[in-house]
C-alpha cells in the first residue's frame, strides 16, 4: 500500500515506520520540517513539507495513519501553548480531511491517534464510556469528531485512544529513567492513581494490524492488559534498576511546578483492552516488568539513518570503506583529521586513529573495523574516546536500480549518570547535524555523478 503519515518524526512514528517498511508499503511522509526530518526519519522514503494547510499529494493514497500534534508534555500550560496542542491535532486533521475529499481515489483506511485522557470517569469500562470536560478530554473528543468525518467517505476509520506509551528513548522513559537511575525516584501524588500504559512496539503493532484487518473500525483503547498503580510503577522501576524509589513528590508540588499539566500525571485513568484482546492482537509485552526490564536493558542511545543513492552497490560500497572518504563525510565544525590507518582499505581489525572537536573539547579518537562483508554491511567500534560506549554499522542494499545506505549507530556516555540527559539534548543534536552534513554530501557525490 501507498501510505500518508503524519507525525512521522515522533516517539511512536520512529519505531512505526521500520514495521511499515518491512511489511512493503510505500511510505510518504507529511512534515512540518523537511530537513530535519531527514535525519529523524529511520528510514528513507519520499518527504512533503506541510504547514498544516494547504497540501498537495500525488494521488493514489492507500491509507492514512495520522499522528500529528504538539507534544502535551513539552512545557506548562499556558493558554497560548494549550491552543496550539489543540489547534495542532483538530485543524490539521480537518484540513487533511477536506483535502481527501476533494480527491476520486478511494483510501480504503483512515488511523488516528486520540488518547485515554478523553473519558470522564478514571474507570472506563469499555470505549462507550462518557466523555471528560477537562481540557484534554475536549481535545481529544473534538480529534476524534475531526477523524470520524472520514467515515462520510466511505472509509475505514480507527481511531486509537492511546494511553502511557513507554519505549527506549523516547516517550516517559526518556524523562523519567534519568531520574530513577540516580535513585531520586518515587511515587507521583499519593501513587493510587491507575496508570493504563503500553509499549511503544505493541501500540506500533497494532496499527499496522489496524492497516491489514478490516476487523479493526471506529475507537479502541489501545492500552496494555494489564494496567498498574503509580506506586507499583515505581517499585517495578526502581527494583528494575536496582535503586531505590523512596522520594515521592506530593501532588501540591506537582500543581505548583506544572500547573493543569500536572493532570496527566496524578489523574487515575484505567480503562479497559477487551476490544484489543477480542480483536486477537497478542502483545509483545503485556506485562509492566518485562516491559521495563527490555527498556533498562538497552546498552545506551540509538540513531538511526537511511538514505537512497542511485549508484551500483559496489561502487557506493567501495566508497564509504575508502578512508580517504572520511573527511569528505565529517562536518567542518569536527575539525576532522586522520593520524592513522592501520591498512590502506578497511578490514576486519583495521585501527583508525583520528582528532576531532566535540563542542570545542579536543578529542583523541580510535576506531576498530569490527566486521566487513563486502558488498553488504561493516561496523566500527570505538576503542579509544570519549564515550563508554560506540558502536556504529552500516549495511548496503541493492534497490530501485540503486544503493539504499542504512546507518544504525549506538552509543552511551561515561558511567556517570547525567551523562544520559547530555546525551539526548547535546550529543543526539550535534549527531543529527553530522548526518544531515553527509546526506547532503553523498547526494551531491552520487546524484550528480561528481564521484564518477
Amino acid at each position: 500500500m501507498k501510505i500518508l503519515v503524519t507525525g512521522a518524526t515522533g516517539f511512536v512514528g520512529k519505531t512505526l515506520l521500520p514495521l511499515l517498511a518491512e511489511k512493503g508499503h510505500e511510505i510518504i511522509i507529511l512534515t512540518r520540517d523537511a530537513k530535519s526530518a531527514q535525519v529523524k526519519l529511520p528510514i528513507d522514503c519520499k518527504i512533503i513539507e506541510w504547514n498544516g494547510n494547504s497540501i498537495h499529494i500525488d494521488d493514489g493514497i492507500d491509507s492514512v495513519i495520522n499522528l500529528c500534534g504538539e507534544s502535551i508534555a513539552s512545557g506548562r500550560w499556558t493558554s497560548k501553548r494549550k491552543q496550539t496542542i489543540y489547534d495542532s491535532r483538530i485543524l490539521s486533521t480537518r484540513n487533511l480531511v477536506d483535502y481527501f475529499r476533494k480527491k476520486s481515489h478511494p483510501i480504503k483506511s483512515w488511523i488516528s491517534a486520540s488518547a485515554i485522557g478523553i473519558y470522564e470517569n478514571p474507570i472506563a469500562p469499555d470505549e462507550s464510556s462518557p466523555f471528560g470536560k477537562e481540557f484534554l478530554a475536549k481535545v481529544c473528543s473534538d480529534w476524534e469528531q475531526e477523524t470520524f468525518k472520514a467515515k462520510d467517505l466511505n472509509i475505514r476509520t480507527v481511531a486509537f485512544r492511546i494511553g502511557m506509551v513507554l519505549g527506549f528513548d523516547g516517550g516517559a522513559m526518556e524523562k523519567l529513567l534519568p531520574i530513577f537511575k540516580l535513585g531520586l525516584g518515587g511515587n507521583l501524588g499519593n501513587g493510587h492513581q491507575w496508570m493504563s500504559w503500553i509499549h511503544v512496539r505493541d501500540l506500533s503493532g497494532l496499527i499496522v494490524e489496524a492497516l491489514e484487518n478490516p476487523s479493526y473500525e471506529g475507537a479502541i483503547n489501545a492500552v496494555s492488559p494489564n494496567p498498574v498503580t503509580n506506586r507499583d510503577f515505581t517499585s517495578t522501576l526502581a527494583g528494575t534498576l536496582k535503586k531505590p524509589g523512596i522520594l515521592p513528590v506530593p501532588g501540591w508540588a506537582l500543581k505548583l511546578l506544572l500547573g493543569e499539566m500536572s493532570q496527566i500525571l496524578i489523574n487515575s485513568q484505567k480503562v479497559s483492552s477487551n476490544i484489543v484482546k477480542g480483536l486477537g492482537y497478542k502483545f509483545i509485552y503485556p506485562n509492566l516488568k518485562i516491559a521495563l526490564k527490555i527498556i533498562c536493558d538497552q546498552p545506551g542511545h540509538a540513531l538511526r539513518n537511511e538514505q537512497w543513492v542511485p549508484q551500483p552497490l559496489d561502487k557506493v560500497f567501495e566508497f564509504f570503506t575508502d578512508p580517504k572518504n572520511l573527511e569528505k563525510l565529517t562536518p567542518d565544525f569536527l575539525q576532522f583529521k586522520i593520524l592513522k590507518v592501520t591498512s590502506p582499505s578497511l578490514r576486519e581489525g583495521t585501527l583508525l586513529d583520528y582528532s576531532l572537536k566535540i563542542r570545542g573539547i579536543p578529542v583523541r579518537w580510535q576506531s576498530k573495523i569490527t566486521e566487513i562483508i563486502p558488498g553488504v554491511r561493516f561496523s566500527d567500534m570505538q576503542t579509544k574516546g570519549l564515550y563508554h560506549y560506540w558502536h556504529d554499522t552500516h549495511e548496503f542494499y541493492e534497490k530501485n536500480g540503486g544503493t539504499l545506505i542504512r546507518d544504525r549507530v549506538l552509543y552511551k556516555l561515561p558511567g556517570w549518570v547525567p551523562g544520559d540527559v547530555i546525551a539526548h539534548w547535546f550529543i543526539r543534536k550535534d549527531l543529527e547535524k553530522i548526518f544531515l552534513h553527509r546526506r547532503e554530501v553523498v547526494k551531491k557525490l552520487f546524484h550528480s555523478g561528481e564521484n564518477d
